[in-house]
């Protein structure tokens, strides 16, 4: 397989991607900024978010959805003006981050769960669900840092990166969108989650940060392919005109006062035989 080829560099630290209208959406979290990058590596901007931007998604009517982390709120994109969609602050323990949306616009937010920055000890933490109107509850108990986040193409099941137990985690979606028949997806070996996305043939990307590489991973854990990067690798997503590019997030630290200073943060991006599938 190809090596991994930087697209755009200088970043902050690179989370959320999402591919969506010839472009990678992305959030720049300790620049504090949403933005856009379309092949030829031309930028934009859409908007900032001060309490630190995160997940990304997109309403049925096309209008987006992004996770502010600090202050533990959802926010919608309404005239070129951020709104806040949902208050997670009573059901999230601490910061909110990454985010999958499904077909229905239903929102399923994870969140740190503990003070990670501060050194606290790890702390099992819920995993939230937001209806398209704004309406919040608890959508699964109990997961160890829920991360990256893939529904399926019936959109009958959710599969989320559990980053402190090693483990992708899958869940039968109800026609209410509530979480049930919890099992273990995969073990992963050697390595932890962070941003993954799916493929056509059911299997799944996984960015892993400790280990600095992005698997594809089969249901029961077998993997088979390995990308190196030369950083970590935060988060992944299909994309590209045919859905067969690879987008890879990487960023040289992960420290909120180093990461705007190092500036290290990169989109890259690799071909991959099989494209996306499902959401995001």
């Amino acid at each position: 397989m190809a090596s991994l080829e930087v697209l755009i560099d200088g970043l902050a630290f690179p989370e959320g991607p999402r591919w969506r209208e010839g472009r990678l959406w992305f959030s720049d979290m300790h620049h504090h900024v949403v933005m856009t990058v379309d092949p030829s590596g031309a930028t934009e901007e859409v908007a900032r978010v001060e309490a630190r931007p995160s997940g990304l998604g997109w309403l049925p009517d096309g209008r987006l959805l992004v996770v502010s982390m600090l202050d533990r709120r959802l926010l919608r994109l309404e005239g070129g003006e951020l709104v806040e969609h949902a208050d997670l602050s009573e059901l999230a323990p601490w910061h909110c981050n990454d985010m999958v949306v499904d077909g229905h616009g239903r929102a399923y937010v994870g969140n740190f769960g503990f003070d990670l920055d501060g050194g606290e000890e790890p702390r099992k933490t819920p995993l939230v669900l937001v209806h398209p109107d704004g309406r919040a509850e608890v959508a699964a108990e109990g997961l160890r840092f829920p991360n990256g986040a893939v529904i399926t193409p019936d959109g009958g099941t959710l599969v989320v990166g559990e980053t402190f137990a090693a483990r992708l985690t899958a869940f039968r979606i109800g026609e209410d969108g509530r979480l049930t028949d919890r099992r273990e997806w995969a073990r992963l070996q050697g390595a932890v989650p962070d941003g993954i996305c799916l493929d056509a043939e059911g299997a799944i990307w996984v960015a892993c940060p400790v280990s600095n590489q992005l698997l594809r991973v089969c249901e029961g854990g077998a993997v088979t392919h390995r990308i190196p990067s030369d950083r970590k690798a935060i988060a992944c997503m299909l994309g590209g005109d045919d859905g067969r590019t690879l987008f890879a997030l990487t960023a040289r630290t992960t420290s909120p006062d180093e990461a705007p200073k190092q500036r290290s943060g990169r989109v890259e991006r690799v071909p991959v035989d099989v494209p996306g599938a499902g959401w995001p």
